[in-house]
């Protein structure tokens, strides 16, 4: 799935609703309902969960000089690491790989694998550093989000669905769901017991 990506797809929500394939009438909703409760995970746990496909650069801010926090990228094949030490948006000095090292280590959570990296550590002795110029210092080109959608996200995504389906009925009616996915993601226990373990704090980004 590629960003911005709806986690689950229309045809498993109706199957998850009773609601035959050939029955279109409530297309439109659903689909608005998935891209809600889609979105609505996304900003209720500060990241996103698809696959960009190809790679790109991004800048952050470090934490500290040895430390630096990044969105989720799900390999090191065509990583690149580059500092701006002048402060001058140039990022002249690229990293080799024995100057840092990916977090979380092995791809590993609480036991669970699969998970992408999101964290960057200065390997001690090379002398390198990140710098804390206060500006974005550190420039990232990754392959961004997960290899795959985490399986408790794609439950939770159906779940919060079909929940914000039924606004429908209210009598504001639907009218696109807006921050109704993150404040029902908040409200239903199923969806937050789901989500809770890839819920993160936010990051500097520019």
């Amino acid at each position: 799935m590629a960003l911005g990506d709806p986690y689950c797809t229309l045809a498993q929500l109706k199957d998850r609703l009773g609601i035959g394939v050939s029955d279109t009438v409530d297309d439109l909703t659903l689909n608005d309902a998935l891209d809600g409760a889609s979105r609505g995970i996304e900003a209720e746990c500060h990241r996103q969960f698809n696959d960009a496909g190809t790679e790109s650069s991004r800048v952050f801010s470090p934490i500290s000089s040895g430390i630096v926090r990044v969105d989720d990228f799900q390999s090191s094949a065509g990583l690149t690491i580059a500092t701006d030490p002048g402060a001058d948006g140039g990022f002249e000095i690229t990293w080799a790989a024995a100057g840092y090292q990916l977090h979380p280590l092995n791809g590993v959570v609480n036991g669970q694998t699969g998970w992408p990296y999101s964290k960057i550590r200065v390997t001690p002795a090379t002398g390198l550093y990140f710098p804390c110029t206060g500006r974005a210092s550190v420039q990232v080109t990754a392959r961004w989000g997960w290899a795959a959608v985490p399986k408790p996200i794609k439950i939770a995504t159906l779940i919060l669905a079909e929940d914000l389906s039924k606004l429908k009925d209210l009598p504001f009616g639907s009218g696109g769901y807006g921050e109704w996915g993150r404040i029902k993601a908040r409200e239903n226990p199923n969806v937050l017991l789901r989500i809770a373990p890839y819920i993160r704090s936010m990051i500097q980004v520019a």
